[in-house]
Parts: C-alpha cells; structure tokens; sequence
C-alpha cells in the first residue's frame, strides 16, 4: 500500500530552521514528481514546493522562495524540506504530496497530487 509518512515538525522560534522528512514506501518514489503543501487552520491548502522526480528541477512558492530548499534522495525514498529564516507566518501543518510523471506537472495545481501523507505540524513562535 503506498504511503507517505512526515517527520520532523516541532517548534522554532523566529529565524530559525527545521528540516522536515517524507518517507515515502509501497510505490517507485523515483519515478514520480513530489511536493510539499501546508495548511492553515481556517485557511486552504497552500503548495510550498516541488521536485522533479530526479531532483533536476525545483518550483517554489514566492512566500518561501529563498527560505526553503526542497531536496530528495532517491536510494532512501525520502523527500526533505529545509526551512531557514522561518517566520510566524510559517506556522502550519505541512504535508508532502505524490505527484505524476514530471512532464505532467505543473506543481501549483493541487488536483495533480492523488497520495498525501498525514501532516507535521510546523510552529513558529518566539
């Protein structure tokens, strides 16, 4: 059964950093685009960041570009998302999202991902 599971959330103050994991099992993780998406309670789904399924190419949010670094490692079937400079407006439940076939991507469209993982929670408070 495929799966994705997000580690790494807690609590950081302002400006700090956290790095989450997204392990994912029970596909071929290397074939496939991923992205990571947050939530706001209250508010919409929000895409943070995507990858192309070799790592070539990343896509990012104007909110979090030159915050965040969206990475993989393919041989660990692991999606990674560092944060740095993290602001209160960060604050949100993050998930990370099993894309398509790279070419079939446009990343920003949230219909496009069909296997979600259950959310970190992210907190940023000083």
């Amino acid at each position: 059964q495929a799966q994705l599971v997000e580690s790494g959330g807690g609590l950081a103050q302002p400006g700090g950093s956290l790095r989450l994991s997204c392990t994912a099992s029970g596909f071929s993780f290397s074939l496939y685009a991923m992205s990571w998406a947050r939530q706001v309670p209250g508010k919409g789904l929000e895409w943070v960041s995507g990858i192309y399924s070799d790592g070539s190419h990343t896509y990012y949010a104007d909110s979090v570009k030159g915050r965040f670094t969206i990475s993989r490692d393919n041989a660990k079937n692991t999606l990674y998302l560092q944060m740095n400079s993290l602001k209160p407006e960060d604050t949100a439940l993050y998930y990370c999202a099993k894309g398509g076939p790279d070419a079939t991507m446009t990343f920003r469209d949230l219909s496009e991902y069909k296997l979600w993982g259950q959310g970190t929670q992210v907190t940023v408070s000083s």
